[in-house]
């Protein structure tokens, strides 16, 4: 019975991707032209550098500002 149930698998989805007439009727163009579209024209690897960043610098200056109303000493 399960002898064959990975074949079957990915054969019906190769036939779901050769099939170009399904993709095109089922999605309109605005969701095909966004699939192409990037966020701020980065990749995903420039938005994850930039949030780390961001994160880096909210933190450092929070540490500052707490040095400087007294909330945290050194020692």
């Amino acid at each position: 019975m399960f002898d064959n149930l990975r074949d079957s698998a990915s054969s019906f989805y190769e036939e779901e991707q050769n099939d170009p007439t399904a993709e095109t009727a089922a999605k309109p163009a605005a969701s095909r032209r966004r699939k192409n579209a990037r966020f701020l024209g980065m990749t995903a690897q420039q938005r994850f550098f930039l949030s780390v960043m961001l994160m880096f610098m909210v933190v450092v200056i929070g540490v500052l500002a707490m040095f400087v109303l007294g909330k945290m000493a050194l020692f």
